[in-house]
């Protein structure tokens, strides 16, 4: 049995105002990985996605359309544009009532693990401008420095609580001492493994399960800008020290899908 404690956040619409992977659409465009057709539908889900949330068929929609849009996309690249307009894309879409959540969890001695199905190359550069822990995202198989649109690890359902389980037996988390903060109903696996389950801005079906079980319910409304600032040249080293951070934080299973390249 585990002894320390743990606070698991999703990351879109509990963390951030917004779809992180979606809010990236405009300086994808202006650096021609996307175009103007791509642009507008990413401006329609997050529209979707932020007034009626994400379905199960919505997410493996939304898998399907990214996968097949990122193949062939240069890392480095992306990395690079993450990290130069993280702060005007990010800030201020950051919950105010979520940072100082996650200031109270530190502030107890409690991990900070950012779990959310957005690449990984998005969630970690914010999960170091928030302080957290780790930060774990959808991950792509790249070969030859590309992206080649095949998806190793899917950070969305089930596989969000298979990932706290992992960590769990890796660094000693009681899970049931533990805390578990997301929006979707698509999470309640997620919910279900800690003894602290928060729905936070849920969708309605969350919000009827969080009331049927008496989870607690939270609504964030003060999105603020990201403090303090991270420089960019720290924020691209997340993307490119490829396993070796994930290794230093003793999650091994996904280090290895972190890791992996094909020939």
């Amino acid at each position: 049995m585990g002894t320390e404690v743990a606070a698991f956040f999703d990351l879109d619409k509990t963390i951030l105002a917004k779809s992180s992977s979606f809010a990236f659409a405009k300086p994808f465009y202006k650096q021609g990985l996307i175009g103007r057709s791509d642009v507008l539908r990413s401006a329609y889900a997050q529209f979707v996605y932020l007034t009626s949330g994400a379905d199960h068929d919505q997410m493996q929609s939304m898998r399907n359309y990214l996968s097949q849009l990122v193949a062939g996309w240069d890392v480095d690249k992306v990395q690079q544009i993450v990290a130069e307009t993280l702060d005007e894309i990010v800030d201020p879409m950051v919950y105010q009532e979520a940072l100082e959540l996650i200031a109270a969890h530190k502030a107890a001695g409690h991990d900070v693990i950012i779990i959310s199905a957005s690449g990984t190359d998005i969630v970690e550069p914010i999960g170091v401008r928030l302080g957290a822990d780790l930060a774990l995202g959808t991950q792509m198989v790249i070969a030859d420095g590309r992206y080649t649109g095949e998806i190793l690890f899917y950070a969305y359902g089930p596989a969000k609580a298979e990932a706290m389980s992992a960590l769990a037996q890796e660094r000693g988390y009681d899970l049931q001492a533990s805390y578990a903060y997301t929006d979707s109903f698509t999470d309640v696996p997620m919910l279900e493994s800690v003894g602290y389950p928060v729905a936070v801005n849920p969708d309605a079906e969350l919000r009827k399960v969080a009331a049927d079980r008496g989870w607690p319910t939270r609504d964030f409304a003060k999105p603020v800008a990201m403090e303090p600032k991270v420089d960019t040249r720290q924020m691209i080293a997340v993307g490119t020290g490829v396993a070796i951070g994930a290794v230093a934080l003793g999650i091994t299973w996904y280090a290895r899908r972190r890791a992996t390249r094909v020939s």
